[in-house]
């Protein structure tokens, strides 16, 4: 005869049940932990765009910089160039102002008042070298004439030095030729004669226009 399974004692939780805990509380610690763990992601999210939106700021600033550093070198070669377009031309100009000068300084003094229409084309020649330097003058091109001016090796070549001793030593005291400026820049330097100082006399020498002492030949009065 065969023999039923016992009854499950009501009493005794099923292995189903013995499994899941329902008094079982979640660890506040564990929870805890995960929420920290996504707060930091969040920050370490935040962070590295704000490093990245810092970077594209950084770069955009440089860029800037850079193109207004572009634009301010174009605007200052477009002045220079519109200053000093001319400067080739200018050198050619000035050397039709240097053989008016030469016509002018080839008349003799005094010989203009004897003879009217030597005096006639003196004076042409002079009005028209004037206006040569007027309109030079207009376009920022100036004429350099330093006698009696200091020496300045920017602006004066020196083609001899000579003793003088009624003027301070490099002082201009003869142009050879006529300089030109064009703006603050040197077209053409101006070649002239400076003063040095004259040489002083050897020590223990007299001078040539100190007279001879007197010769003493040993013999006396009685």
């Amino acid at each position: 005869m065969q023999t039923l399974p016992d009854d499950p004692d009501p009493t005794r939780p099923s292995p189903e049940a013995a499994s899941v805990d329902p008094g079982a509380s979640v660890n506040p610690a564990a929870e805890g932990e995960g929420t920290g763990t996504a707060e930091r992601s969040v920050h370490d999210v935040i962070a590295a765009l704000q490093a990245e939106a810092a970077d594209y700021k950084d770069r955009w600033m440089r860029a800037q910089a850079e193109t207004e550093n572009v634009r301010k070198r174009y605007e200052r070669e477009k002045e220079e160039t519109a200053k000093y377009a001319i400067s080739k031309f200018a050198r050619d100009i000035v050397n039709v102002g240097d053989n008016f000068q030469r016509a002018i300084d080839a008349v003799p003094a005094g010989a203009a008042e004897r003879e009217p229409a030597l005096k006639s084309f003196l004076e042409g020649v002079t009005l028209t070298e004037r206006e040569l330097i007027n309109i030079l003058e207009r376009h920022g091109i100036k004429r350099l004439t330093p006698k009696d001016e200091p020496f300045n090796p920017h602006l004066h070549q020196a083609m001899m030095e000579i003793p003088r001793g009624d003027v301070a030593p490099g002082t201009i005291v003869q142009v050879f030729q006529a300089g030109y400026i064009i703006e603050d820049r040197v077209l053409r330097p101006a070649m002239v004669v400076v003063a040095k100082a004259e040489p002083k006399p050897a020590e223990g020498r007299p001078a040539a226009n100190d007279e001879a002492p007197p010769h003493n030949n040993g013999g006396g009065h009685a």
